[in-house]
């Protein structure tokens, strides 16, 4: 299994990447907020050699401008990865089963050839989704054992921790081996 953390504007843009294979940052959420450490957290793991993703915080309603602004702001490049954040928000609302679903194709048209995978809570996961429609992958939080989240499907990330920092494993047996699988899309 590959080491790797998400970062968001509440860390530093010079985050250790010593271990690390792989680094999510998020990019946007809703319609208009833009992480405005974006281009410097991602200096940090493009510098380190990790394979880099993105994330979008899902809020409820007019998913194609979601969509749009997040396609428009995360960055482009062969092998990055794509994901949508989908949990409960700060005003206590989430996107429906069918907002999330239609996000995460609406983000696949708009940049075909790029992986497009779901980041949820195990709750949101065994509680909350009906349609067990996570893209290119799954991206599980449970805070247990790394590795080895309390789901019963098959998954590709694993946030584990989020002290300090919100660490994560990937399924994978090598880096080359995520980024492979990161450009096959």
């Amino acid at each position: 299994m590959l080491r790797g953390i998400d970062v968001s504007a509440y860390q530093s843009s010079a985050y250790d990447t010593d271990g690390l294979s792989f680094v999510f940052v998020k990019a946007t959420e809703g319609r208009t907020y833009v992480n405005p450490r974006l281009t410097a957290q991602v200096k940090t793991a493009r510098d380190a050699g990790c394979v880099v993703g993105f994330y979008h915080f899902l809020w409820p309603g007019d998913l194609t401008a979601q969509a749009e602004q997040f396609v428009a702001k995360a960055p482009e490049k062969a092998g990055d990865l794509l994901a949508v954040d989908w949990e409960t928000t700060g005003d206590g609302t989430y996107a429906s089963n069918t907002e999330k679903d239609l996000f995460i194709r609406a983000v696949k048209k708009l940049r075909p050839g790029y992986r497009v995978i779901l980041y949820t809570n195990r709750n949101f996961w065994l509680t909350v989704d009906t349609t067990s429609y996570a893209g290119d992958g799954l991206w599980i939080a449970d805070y247990v054992t790394a590795g080895k989240p309390r789901i019963k499907a098959a998954w590709r990330f694993h946030q584990y921790s989020s002290d300090p920092v919100d660490k994560d494993v990937a399924n994978f047996a090598t880096k080359a081996a995520l980024r492979e699988w990161a450009t096959g899309a």
